[in-house]
């Protein structure tokens, strides 16, 4: 079988649950990750298929776990039942949200609809802060619903399953589409990877670069709990925004520039491109009708303050230090750079925000390995 997939190579048309499968239990855990190009705005909203294409970093330590109880219903005509808890806490606003995930993925997983569902979920990582917790929350329903699926009809290869987990989470939450493999995916139709697709993410064509083979991921917390304005109504303003299509030329010359520097060990382009990205993603916000800002003073004060640090040490030791700064969609910041400066960096961070080293108001992450 090819490893590249349509949506066809997806759909169940016949399938019977067998008997041992009437009552059962599974787990699955998904990461977050931190786009470098980002993905904003769709073309099909209700098929998540993205303007741009992006790629991101898979995160170790930021992520979701969900146990799931499945009942096969008594009454086959009725709708599931579904429960959902976060950290314990009944959440039915999300039920809501996975009763239209679970009718986009219908065509390619039907059997879930024979089932009463009930989850227990937990994230390593404040929801709703910018930190992709829609990404890792779906990916990990994505990997409970193929867990099923494999029951049902037996194991397939890991290329199928991979795509058909990325392909399922798309249809949730789009960047969930990138919360499957590590260390980077790809996602979005683009000319510089033969197999990236609209439809699901694909591991990177090549091996990272030595250099970026321990690569760290702090995240600075400067807002906890949920965003002013979701990603969901974010990526509807860029329909008639008037840099829509300049935005989409970009990303495809960030999306050359920035595998290329993976590819090569090139870490000042890297964080050139990363940081770009980052301030063009909230760019977008600021100019669009109408007009948002998920920033606060105090992230912009932290990346101004990174930028000094990084013009001093430069001039004193006569090297750029690699450390760079990411943002998503919301007021937190993702400090990327390589292992061995861990130490440096830490020194600087309890230097710079003390009060939020003090209180671990903080992720100290990675990027996952394969």
């Amino acid at each position: 079988m090819s490893d590249i997939f349509h949506p066809e190579d997806f759909i169940i048309r016949q399938y019977a649950i067998p008997p041992g499968l009437h009552t059962l239990k599974l787990s699955a855990e998904a990461p977050s990750n931190i786009a470098l190009v980002k993905y904003w705005g769709k073309k099909a909203e209700a098929e998540q298929i993205p303007m741009n294409p992006s790629v991101s970093f898979t995160l170790s330590r930021s992520k979701t776990t969900t146990q799931a109880s499945l009942n096969l219903k008594k009454h086959p005509e009725k709708a599931p039942h579904l429960t959902f808890y976060l950290d314990g806490e009944h959440k039915p606003s999300f039920e809501t949200k996975i009763r239209t995930f679970l009718e986009r993925i219908r065509p390619y997983a039907p059997f879930v609809w024979d089932y009463d569902w009930v989850w227990h979920s937990h994230n390593t990582f404040p929801h709703g802060s910018g930190i992709a917790s829609s990404a890792s929350g779906f990916a990990a329903l994505a990997g409970l619903i193929m867990q099923l699926e494999e029951k049902i009809f037996g194991i397939r290869n890991n290329a199928f399953r991979r795509a058909k987990t990325s392909f399922l989470a798309r249809l949730g939450s789009g960047s969930a589409a990138r919360s499957v493999a590590a260390p980077a995916m790809i996602w979005g139709r683009y000319a510089g990877v033969k197999t990236a697709t609209d439809w699901y993410a694909v591991p990177l064509p090549f091996a990272l670069h030595p250099d970026f083979e321990d690569v760290r991921d702090t995240i600075i917390l400067f807002e906890q709990g949920q965003k002013a304005v979701s990603s969901t109504q974010g990526h509807r303003l860029i329909h008639n925004h008037p840099f829509k299509h300049e935005r989409i030329q970009q990303a495809h010359r960030h999306m050359d520039g920035l595998l290329e520097a993976l590819r090569t060990g090139d870490w000042d382009t890297f964080g050139r491109i990363t940081e770009a990205e980052a301030l063009m993603l909230h760019a977008l916000m600021m100019t669009s009708e109408p007009y948002y800002i998920l920033m606060r003073p105090e992230t912009l004060g932290f990346i101004q303050s990174l930028w000094n640090w990084r013009l001093i040490w430069e001039e004193q030791q006569h090297e750029r230090p690699p450390v760079y700064f990411s943002l998503d969609a919301g007021a937190n910041v993702h400090l990327l750079y390589p292992g061995h400066w861990h130490t440096r960096v830490m020194e600087w961070l309890h230097a710079t925000v003390p009060d939020i080293m003090s209180h671990n108001a903080y992720i100290a992450d990675s990027v996952a390995k394969e």
